[in-house]
């Protein structure tokens, strides 16, 4: 979305600081077009993808400088959420991150534009059902977000001829999605090599706190299972409920939401109506989750959008 970050940095100097270190990694100016567009510009998933992962490392940074005692036990993110999520658990610098994000907007870009692919949400039909109907359909199931929402990928004419089988097996609703392309699925193969080669161009590191697999929804051992789960992240199953529960059966009762919009924080408070759930995405959230995180609390899981 136009705008975003754009409140933390103009009142932060210390945020403004990371997108003038992004715009200096990129060589050219993210801030810009994250702050004001245009949104045709800010769309491109180019831009798009290393704008989310900056404005999330804004908040993440922001909040630690509010709170300098504040501490995480685990992080993970949503699909390009998990670099940050990486990042922000010492795993790859940020400026790294920044760049090979940026790169695999590129590649997914193209991949896109190679493919006739789109996306819709099924609400309201279990994942067995859904599952049958990727079969039918020839799609495939793309994110496993919380219960009663899951989300469909594959080639635009059988999307539409999947949503019609869902209604039919009881989903409340089949909503095409407005995205570039087929994410998550096999369509989205024409990107994999290319997002690997780029990855052997990081130095990664072993994480200093679990970072959860969007793939296994359990966390990565080391900077091989990384390299290797990130390029298999591009087409498998974002398997979102899953690693919150799993989470939740390690003991974490507070989970923080960094970056643009609120999401996250919805799925989690249908997987998890116990959870303590926060976010960061402008001023008037970075105070309630200060005002929030200076009580006593269970674990902390950070999430990146």
């Amino acid at each position: 979305m136009v705008g975003m970050g754009r409140e933390l940095a103009e009142s932060s100097p210390a945020a403004k600081a990371w997108f003038d270190r992004a715009n200096a990694a990129l060589g050219y100016d993210l801030s810009s077009i994250c702050f004001r567009g245009p949104e045709a510009e800010l769309t491109k998933t180019e831009h798009a993808q290393p704008g989310i992962f900056l404005a999330s490392w804004a908040a993440f940074e922001l909040l630690k400088q509010r709170l300098p005692a504040l501490s995480f036990q685990a992080t993970a993110g949503l699909s390009l959420g998990e670099f940050t999520a990486l990042a922000a658990a010492g795993a790859m610098s940020f400026e790294e991150g920044l760049r090979v994000v940026r790169q695999r907007g590129r590649f997914m870009q193209e991949a896109c534009e190679a493919t006739q692919g789109g996306m819709a949400a099924i609400i309201g039909l279990d994942e067995a059902a859904t599952r049958e109907v990727c079969a039918q359909a020839g799609v495939a199931l793309a994110n496993l977000n919380c219960p009663g929402q899951l989300v469909i990928s594959g080639a635009a004419p059988r999307i539409a001829q999947a949503c019609e089988l869902a209604k039919a097996k009881g989903a409340r609703r089949a909503l095409p999605l407005a995205v570039a392309g087929a994410y998550h699925s096999p369509l989205m193969a024409g990107a994999q090599r290319k997002l690997e080669a780029e990855l052997e161009r990081v130095t990664l590191r072993r994480p200093a706190a679990p970072v959860i697999s969007n793939v296994t929804a359990r966390p990565y051992e080391g900077p091989e299972a990384i390299r290797a789960r990130l390029v298999e992240q591009v087409t498998a199953p974002v398997r979102w409920e899953e690693s919150m529960r799993y989470l939740a059966g390690q003991g974490f009762t507070r989970f923080i939401e960094l970056g643009p919009g609120a999401v996250l924080s919805g799925f989690m408070k249908r997987i998890d109506k116990t959870a303590q759930v926060l976010n960061v995405a402008d001023l008037a959230s970075l105070e309630t989750t200060v005002k929030a995180l200076s009580e006593p609390a269970a674990p902390v899981a950070s999430a990146g959008a």
